[in-house]
């Protein structure tokens, strides 16, 4: 994890924007579902295509939906049914940063992933 010492916010912004792609997947992450979260016994989990997540703030805030991408870059998801308006009236997908939604359905076709979740701490 990136370890941010200062309490300057334009040093935090540059420790997460210079920030290795190893460690990008961190700030991928979001809270679980309640349900989940007592089944898993985890709090947070890192976001992947297919998880369905429910939007917890901003315009679309309780619009629940598919991942369709996750761009480690900027750290921003794009979901279903989570777009805007341009002006000749198309709609583009509205990029939602991880903190602002919830899991409540996990992809469970990696294994890995289900090895992760399963494992004792």
């Amino acid at each position: 994890m990136v370890r941010i010492e200062s309490i300057q916010p334009r040093k935090q912004r540059k420790a997460r924007y210079n920030a290795p792609a190893h460690l990008r997947g961190k700030f991928l992450s979001a809270p679980l579902a309640p349900e989940l979260r007592t089944q898993y016994k985890k709090r947070t989990l890192r976001v992947i295509k297919g998880d369905t997540v429910k939007v917890l703030r901003g315009d679309a805030a309780g619009t629940e939906g598919l991942i369709d991408d996750v761009d480690t870059g900027r750290s921003l998801l794009i979901i279903q049914g989570v777009s805007i308006p341009k002006a000749d009236g198309t709609e583009v997908p509205r990029p939602v940063n991880p903190s602002n939604v919830q899991i409540t359905k996990l992809n469970l076709k990696d294994p890995k992933r289900v090895g992760k979740l399963t494992e004792e701490r």
